[in-house]
């Protein structure tokens, strides 16, 4: 099975295109946006195209043998790394090497199997520092099939300074540096302010705009077979991103991933401003005492459920979602008498939570500890406005 072609965004695709005829596309580029906007499949379109063996004004072929191949991520010359969990038993960096190129030869298969399936989870992911050095590795190498090797390391912010400190980032730097000919690097991010300044300033930067809700709802009809009014919802949940939309999709009787994680983020705004304080703590305590790295969907959303609530304050409806998440939105700021200005200060907590759950702590008291903070800055505000206590 061969992956969709990408979707959109064909005016950056027509100037790629352009770029590649005129033999003026960068040796190490940055491709960002927001998360699941398709910046990964642009840039595996990116890699068919400077692989293809016949290119177009439009792109590439799609007929040669290395469009194929591509198509299917088999072209030896077609390198993608993205973060994975740490495997078991890997106390080595030597046996770390082996089991991270072992996971990422199975996670290509599932992927050629099932390639709309999207993973959204609390687990931990990173880009260590053997996949680092294995890229480094493959890089000096001649290309297999044709004239240039593509290398695709997706999500690179998660090649930042952690348990590795910053050696990891620090050796794709000095591939960055000084490129082998013939090689292209495409790096995506959707946080592109955690990569290294070093690593930004050496790559030329290619922003991904969303799409209109239009477009992800003509796909998810055209892809998944949803119904016209399945679809729309989605498309109104996607934010202008088919990854994302692709996470709302249920599975059965099923609510999916994303769905479910938005849910959670939702009740613990419930927490947060609830009349009883204590509801915070209760909150908090259904996580478990590690994983933070992995809440940065929960974050996204608890974002999102700010600024919905502010739409409220200002006498506007929620962006996207039933009835009954409306009428809790009207009913906090009913309760609490929350003015619009005071979500600003609320969000920049939440980034402050984002930024300490990179660090790994304990989830159980950051989310504690964030929640408290957000019933500080929107409850709390206005002594008189306040029931329950």
């Amino acid at each position: 099975m061969t992956l969709h072609a990408h979707w959109g965004h064909a005016s950056l695709l027509r100037a790629l295109a352009r770029a590649r005829s005129e033999d003026s596309l960068p040796a190490a580029l940055l491709i960002h946006g927001m998360k699941g906007v398709g910046k990964q499949h642009l840039a595996l379109w990116l890699a068919k195209l400077l692989l293809c063996e016949a290119p177009t004004e439009a792109g590439p072929c799609d007929e040669c043998h290395s469009c194929h191949l591509a198509g299917k991520l088999e072209h030896p010359d077609l390198h993608w790394y993205f973060p994975l969990s740490r495997p078991k038993k890997a106390n080595t960096p030597e046996k770390l090497a082996v089991a991270l190129e072992e996971a990422r030869g199975e996670a290509l298969a599932e992927l050629r199997a099932k390639p709309l399936q999207v993973t959204f989870d609390n687990e931990p992911r990173s880009l260590y520092l053997a996949a680092a050095r294995s890229l480094r590795k493959k890089a000096q190498r001649r290309p297999s099939m044709g004239p240039c090797q593509v290398f695709i390391i997706a999500e690179a912010e998660s090649l930042a300074p952690q348990e590795s400190s910053s050696e990891a980032a620090n050796a794709l730097l000095k591939l960055l540096e000084e490129p082998p000919a013939g090689t292209t690097l495409i790096l995506t991010s959707a946080e592109p302010g955690r990569l290294l300044p070093t690593i930004r300033s050496r790559t030329t930067k290619l922003h991904v705009p969303p799409l209109t809700v239009a477009e992800v709802t003509e796909f998810l009809a055209s892809h998944t077979g949803l119904g016209d009014d399945e679809a729309s919802r989605v498309g109104r949940l996607s934010k202008g991103a088919i990854g994302r939309a692709l996470g709302f999709l249920r599975e059965g009787e099923e609510p999916g991933p994303l769905e479910e994680i938005r849910a959670h983020a939702l009740r613990l705004l419930s927490a947060a401003l609830a009349k009883e304080p204590e509801d915070a703590i209760q909150a908090s305590m259904t996580f478990k005492p590690v994983g933070a790295r992995g809440l940065g969907d929960l974050f996204n959303f608890l974002e999102e459920g700010l600024a919905d609530l502010a739409r409220t304050a200002s006498g506007l409806p929620p962006e996207a979602g039933p009835m009954d998440e409306e009428r809790f939105f009207e009913e906090v700021v009913q309760r609490w008498g929350i003015q619009p200005a005071w979500v600003p200060s609320a969000m920049r907590k939440v980034d402050e939570a984002r930024a300490l759950a990179a660090g790994n702590v304990n989830p159980q008291l950051l989310i504690f500890g964030l929640l408290h903070d957000l019933r500080k800055e929107l409850a709390n505000r206005d002594l008189s406005n306040r029931e329950g206590t």
